[in-house]
């Protein structure tokens, strides 16, 4: 099995250029782990993207092949936990960062990154999902446990027509909540619609005087995807004790804010960080995310594409361009 062959994207610097390309790799030469998994589906992410480009602060070392989402069957196995054609998630810690990830159709990784693949959920629907949609989750289950009830109010999710922000539509549609979507895309007006968004409003529209403290209350609750000025502004006008879910900075990564929100009107923030998620609440969320979370149109969200289309989709999330989730499938 060493020596069996595989395709994967490898991104390789030369001379400070970071240049990608399908190459033929061996199994051997995959890093030591407990189970080496058949990669039959993945996904990309903004962080994809930036290991793509040389990003170091994603990836030190390269060549490297990304992709921090995979999905598919146990070739091998050293675990007791898992056993040769076991059906298997894998995503997050050091998957498609530093280690090599989904873009290749094997990976060889610690038992303790992935888990079985729920009942009612198929390996090509948990990449629909991947990182992009169990942060979503995360965040809608950690805004639930901090209170956030349907009765809230309007939620806003910002970046709507992203991994996260399409995801987060439909699932809090799902669950009966009233989605405001904001995106700079307005073009996308009916996608969002049909994920069950109620309202869609240009991103400028959520922007206001960054003079003031506090402005009109609004939200009862927030999922941002985008950070800077977006973000400030949503937290000078969430209600009285709600929450705001972070977890993306596609606008900026700096935040310019007062203590007034929280000390006077009691708004919570809340960090999402999908890569170091406790096991038993991982497969909490993926059993809600294959049964009553699931949105009825998960298959509106992604576009499908091969290995060999995905350098052009790196290029377009790179500038803004992708809406909805991408889909990437290994073989036939």
């Amino acid at each position: 099995m060493s020596n069996k062959k595989y395709k994967a994207l490898v991104v390789n610097e030369e001379n400070g250029i970071y240049l990608r390309r399908i190459e033929t790799k061996n199994i051997s030469d995959l890093p030591d782990g407990e189970v080496l998994i058949n990669v039959k589906y993945s996904s990309l992410n903004y962080k994809d993207a930036l290991s793509a480009i040389g990003n170091k602060g994603v990836t030190r070392h390269y060549p490297h092949t990304p992709g921090i989402d995979a999905a598919g069957f146990v070739i091998e196995s050293k675990s007791s936990s898992f056993k040769k054609g076991d059906e298997v998630i894998a995503l997050g810690y050091d998957l498609g960062m530093n280690t090599p990830g989904g873009f290749g159709e094997y990976i060889r990784v610690p038992s303790e990154w992935i888990l079985k693949l729920p009942l009612n959920l198929s390996l090509k629907e948990s990449m629909i999902y991947g990182t992009a949609g169990f942060t979503a989750a995360l965040a809608l289950i950690k805004m639930e446990m901090n209170g956030t009830t349907p009765k809230s109010g309007d939620i806003l999710i910002t970046g709507a027509t992203g991994g996260v922000g399409s995801t987060a539509t439909a699932i809090f549609s799902k669950l009966g909540y009233n989605v405001t979507a904001s995106t700079g895309k307005k073009s996308k007006t009916n996608f969002l619609k049909k994920l069950g968004a109620k309202k869609v409003i240009d991103r400028h529209d959520v922007i206001v005087d960054e003079n003031k403290s506090l402005d009109t209350v609004k939200w009862g609750g927030v999922v941002d995807s985008v950070g800077g000025t977006i973000l400030e502004s949503a937290i000078k006008t969430t209600k009285y004790g709600c929450n705001i879910a972070t977890c993306g900075l596609v606008q900026s990564n700096l935040l310019k804010t007062t203590v007034y929100p929280f000390i006077l009107r009691g708004v919570n923030l809340l960090g999402i960080s999908s890569m170091h998620v406790d096991i038993e609440l991982k497969n909490q969320i993926w059993g809600k995310l294959a049964n009553e979370w699931k949105p009825e149109n998960l298959d509106d969200i992604y576009t499908e594409c091969s290995l060999e289309e995905l350098d052009e989709k790196i290029n377009l999330i790179l500038k803004g361009k992708i809406c909805g989730r991408i889909l990437i499938k290994h073989g036939n």
